[in-house]
């Protein structure tokens, strides 16, 4: 038989930190941990200025554009000048970035993040550290709220051209923001009912702290500040308590899973069947971008599930699916009806995709798998097209729609041009940025 194309939902990308594609290959050149990387990336952001940054961050949505992914979750903490001097505007970093994914074409989520301090016991910032802080709780919420009330997020319902992109507030780490400032952050996004990111135990090392100084887990920690909400999604959530597991899930938080960062890194695999378990929401992001491709991301959720239960199929193939589509889109804070237009078609006729898409769900035309993005006249297709997840790969994407506006056509970006162009653009714009770190 010919082989037909299978359609996804549009998939979403609810981790991001744009400029730390930079670091694809050149951390592997040195050995170490989380902390050793970290200062690799340090370096990076000491280069960026807002021209830099809305050059990389336009190529790196590209190439997620490119991979599949439709919506990103841009979790922002590089605000101000160096030693943290404010542009004249002092969002200007903040509009490279909602310039960036309107150039590219990808739906964005622009997570301002709170980042005060070096340590849990409030340890004064490092040099670099001086661009990421706005000084105070309250001084934060003024900025985020002069952004949120620029006009530059406008209602995402008006219209395809100013409605991809809007605000969210995020808490960078325990270890970044004080009690004080949280509860700042978490009464910006309350009020505003806007998403509330956190990146939460990633390291030991944090877990430890936080319990040394403040006596209480970083979880427990963000409850007692009313940071814990159906609002709030807890990035990468490793080295959790069976405790912090069920207080995450009585408060129907969303848990973000970046499993090639975590194994990049080091990091460690987090309990994420345990959190579904308890009653959270699942979902995945690319992080540090080690990897860009939402397929590698999503199998890696199960995968490494497995690696630590010594055992297959924890997470169903339906629940794997909604981690990178309606569970994205919901940490972010977009309706299933607001993405209903976002839409990704695979072909089927490579070597590696052989077979995994059965005979396109054994229906005629495209074979449609989940329900947002589902062009009308596809039908509703069994679990067996859902093996794609476990096969695909970058370039087995032929299509992908934002807001039903085709952006990828024939494997290729619509609006920024040939593939080739766009690598070598990001291959420059990256060599510039390591010259000088």
């Amino acid at each position: 038989m010919t082989d037909r194309p299978v359609l996804l939902p549009g998939l979403v990308n609810a981790h991001s930190h744009a400029f730390h594609r930079a670091l694809r290959g050149v951390s592997e050149r040195t050995s170490g941990d989380f902390w050793t990387w970290r200062n690799l990336m340090y370096g990076v952001a000491r280069q960026l200025d807002p021209d830099s940054y809305r050059e990389l961050a336009t190529l790196v949505y590209a190439e997620m554009l490119l991979a599949g992914w439709t919506t990103v979750g841009e979790f922002h903490y590089l605000h101000h000048g160096p030693l943290g001097t404010p542009y004249s505007d002092p969002n200007e970093m903040t509009w490279s970035i909602v310039e960036a994914a309107a150039a590219a074409g990808i739906r964005l989520t622009l997570l301002d993040a709170c980042y005060l301090q070096a340590g849990v016991g409030g340890e004064a910032l490092e040099e670099v550290q001086l661009r990421f802080s706005d000084g105070d709780g309250d001084a934060w919420s003024r900025r985020v709220t002069a952004a949120s009330e620029s006009g530059r997020f406008k209602d995402p319902e008006s219209s395809r051209e100013d409605g991809l992109a809007r605000i969210g507030a995020a808490i960078h780490s325990v270890r970044a923001v004080g009690p004080p400032a949280m509860e700042s952050v978490a009464a910006w996004a309350a009020t505003e009912s806007a998403p509330l990111h956190v990146h939460l135990s990633e390291q030991r090392k944090e877990n430890e702290a936080c319990l040394a100084v403040l006596h209480m887990t970083p979880t427990d920690l963000l409850g007692s500040v009313g940071a814990l909400s159906g609002r709030t999604t807890a990035v990468h959530a490793t080295h959790l308590s069976s405790r912090d597991v069920t207080r995450l899930g009585l408060a129907r938080c969303s848990i973000c899973a970046c499993p090639t960062t975590e194994r990049d890194l080091g990091d460690g695999v987090g309990p994420f069947a345990a959190l579904a378990d308890s009653g959270c929401v699942l979902c995945v992001g690319s992080d540090s971008h080690a990897v860009i491709d939402p397929f590698e991301e999503i199998r890696s959720l199960e995968w490494h599930q497995r690696l630590v239960e010594e055992r297959r199929g924890i997470l169903s193939l339906e629940v794997l699916l909604a981690a990178g589509s309606s569970g994205g889109a919901r940490a972010l804070g977009w309706t299933e009806g607001e993405v209903a237009g976002d839409a990704v078609t695979l072909r089927t006729e490579s070597v590696a995709m052989a077979g995994a898409a059965g005979e396109a769900g054994g229906v005629g035309g495209a074979g449609a798998v989940g329900g947002a993005g589902a062009v009308d006249e596809a039908e509703a297709v069994g679990p067996e097209p859902l093996a794609v997840l476990f096969a695909a790969s970058p370039r087995d994407v032929d299509t992908v729609t934002v807001g039903g506006v085709t952006v990828v056509e024939g494997g290729e970006h619509a609006l920024l041009g040939p593939s080739g162009a766009i690598a070598e653009r990001l291959s420059k714009a990256i060599g510039r940025l390591l010259e000088g770190s």
